[in-house]
């Protein structure tokens, strides 16, 4: 069955030939995240760091860092699961296949935690300055767990069945914390820690938390599957772990994997917060420094010979883009069955997973008429923006099913194309505005602030989508270096923007009105405003990255020939997103050139890394 801890995967995928150890001493200072994203980028091997400098710990990553890796990892319960999603999405295929009722009651056992009297995780204490001090990026404000398991429970209803494990970004050191007796814990909104949270803060009590690190995979895995209300996250790492989770419980506090190899354990003073960060994110940027919660640690144990499992964010593709291929094997087809109408959803890695959402919907009212027009696809569009993390897209692009049964959703470049041919732009914009959004994304107007917007594409072309400039597009002074990005879509070189947080740019009104009328722009309803169009337009996950990490749609959309008409915004001619940096941005993440030499050595015919990327 499964893997009960960390280290029976290690020594798994090491006799496979699927981890290396790396025995020379290495920092947890830059030089190590770095490695691991190199190797990651690579297609290579986890990576078990034996020597980490200052501290007895190893340090174990990218063991995540390919879909077939993962899929091996949990190849003996993969069926199981599948089986159960199956059941879930047509309870009539166990009438069809009766033996996959086999497979299912047994792995429905390993839902229910095991509380047990001991575990090998209370064997030692140690304090957090002792633990991995893995900083990431340059100007990370401290050292962070990346991959961590934080357990809460509702203090309204405390229990397993009303508990969250979630990865929430946890900072140990740095900054205003008290050494040793303080770590920061930040959490985006739509978690389910901050239900938790707001209901210990309107009892004005403090909210305990366990932070683990390490354990079963299994456990990793859970702690950030988008699972149904009602579902403990603990229930699904024993479905995908094979057995049941042991857990051990002390009098008076939440329960502790009996197999983690870390615990951190403590309560959120309701009344103290501290600016955590900055960190180098998802994005590609830093999110900045804000005050969050503030965990205060009680103790810290570690089970014999721990393993610090870690992993690097930064712009996609990263380690988190394999694991989200292998969250949306698993939960992907039962997306259909939570909203109704939907066929497909697929949050686009590359432009950093929430900032754009392609659907494809069922477009069923009025079957009849001339002229087919979004109806049923803008229900579909509010209920997929009502629903948990779904909800912090900022662009959902969204297509009718029965115009294009076999359309992937996957394939990116046929799917804007799709919608690029079909969209009607004077109608088919739909914004939401002073909204909520990604807590990492700053292009809105503040934390947790900003808007959406859906494009809805139904019926038959309306347009053939251009693939050479047009021989007579003028720029008015300030924007140059037109460069074709896809069929349909140009990208722009623009001035520097200097435009504050919520004023209009009189810049871009002026490229809007210099470009209308001008033929041949039919063809391309798309226009991104940018700071380098050769980049932009360099590859397509340098376009998507560009294009919708640095905008925020009620603010940078403009049009040509733009108007509104009870309300409607739209436009007869391309729409043009002002894609520039802006100055309330956060910084984009640049390595540390004296640190990369000195990768690039270890990485020299004859270094310890050599071969591995």
């Amino acid at each position: 069955m499964g893997y009960k801890n960390l280290a029976s995967c290690v020594a798994d995928l090491e006799r496979t030939g699927a981890l290396v150890r790396i025995n020379g001493e290495l920092s947890a200072d830059l030089e190590i995240g770095s490695i691991q994203r190199r190797v990651y980028l690579a297609g290579g091997p986890a990576l078990l760091f034996t020597r980490v400098k200052g501290c007895s710990f190893p340090m174990l990553g990218n063991l995540f860092g390919t879909l077939e890796r993962t899929r091996y990892i949990f190849r003996d319960t993969l069926k199981a699961v599948e089986t159960l999603v199956q059941l879930k999405i047509d309870p009539r295929s166990a009438l069809k296949d009766p033996a996959s009722l086999l497979r299912a009651f047994p792995a429905a056992l390993h839902l229910l935690p095991k509380q047990v009297g001991d575990g090998p995780i209370l064997a030692h204490r140690t304090t957090l300055d002792k633990l991995p001090q893995l900083k990431s990026w340059p100007d990370d404000g401290g050292a962070f767990i990346t991959l961590p398991q934080v357990y809460s429970e509702s203090t309204v209803q405390p229990g397993v069945r009303h508990s969250n494990l979630g990865m929430y970004r946890v900072q140990i050191s740095g900054g205003q914390y008290a050494q040793n007796a303080e770590v920061g814990l930040h959490y985006q909104i739509h978690r389910g820690i901050g239900f938790h949270h707001a209901e210990a803060l309107e009892q004005g009590a403090p909210l305990r938390v366990n932070i683990f690190v390490g354990g079963a995979p299994a456990m990793t895995v859970a702690a950030v599957m988008p699972l149904p209300e009602g579902m403990p996250e603990l229930s699904f790492a024993g479905l995908l772990s094979g057995h049941r989770m042991e857990m051990v419980q002390r009098p008076g506090e939440l329960p502790i994997p009996a197999q983690a190899d870390f615990c951190i354990t403590g309560t959120i003073d309701p009344g103290k917060t501290l600016p955590e960060g900055p960190f180098g994110d998802h994005f590609g940027y830093y999110s900045l420094a804000h005050r969050f919660p503030v965990l205060k640690v009680e103790e810290v144990f570690h089970r014999e010979g721990a393993i610090w499992p870690f992993t690097t964010v930064g712009r996609p593709p990263q380690e988190d883009t394999s694991f989200g291929a292998f969250i949306h094997e698993l939960t992907g087809p039962l997306i259909p069955t939570v909203i109704p109408g939907v066929k497909a959803v697929h949050a686009v890695d590359a432009a950093g997973v929430h900032p754009l959402l392609l659907a494809m919907g069922s477009e069923r009212y009025v079957p009849y008429g001339e002229r087919r027009t979004p109806q049923e696809l803008l229900t579909i569009a509010n209920a997929v923006l009502g629903q948990g993390q779904l909800s912090l897209a900022k662009y959902l692009m969204i297509a009718s099913h029965e115009d294009a049964p076999r359309l992937d959703i996957h394939d990116i470049p046929a799917f804007l194309g799709h919608v690029l041919e079909r969209i009607d732009l004077r109608r088919d914009l739909h914004f939401q505005t002073a909204t909520t959004m990604d807590t990492l994304d700053y292009s809105g107007s503040g934390l947790n602030s900003g808007s959406k917007v859906v494009f809805a594409a139904v019926g038959e072309k309306r347009r053939d989508l251009g693939v050479e400039i047009p021989p007579a597009l003028r720029l008015p002074d300030g924007f140059s270096a037109p460069a074709l990005c896809l069929p349909g879509v140009i990208a722009v070189k623009g001035p520097p923007c200097r435009v504050r947080k919520g004023e209009e740019d009189a810049q871009m009104e002026s490229l809007c009105d210099t470009l209308n009328g001008v033929e041949g722009l039919a063809r391309f309803p798309l226009i991104v405003v940018c700071d380098d169009s050769r980049f932009t337009a360099q590859t397509l996950n340098n376009f998507l990255w560009v294009t919708f990490t640095r905008s925020d749609p009620a603010a940078d959309i403009y049009g040509v020939g733009a108007s509104v008409r009870c309300k409607q915004w739209g436009c007869h001619g391309p729409l043009v997103i002002d894609a520039r940096v802006k100055p309330h941005h956060a910084p984009p993440l640049i390595e540390d050139p004296a640190v990369e030499r000195r990768v690039d050595a270890l990485a020299a015919p004859g270094g310890p890394l050599h071969g591995l990327y």
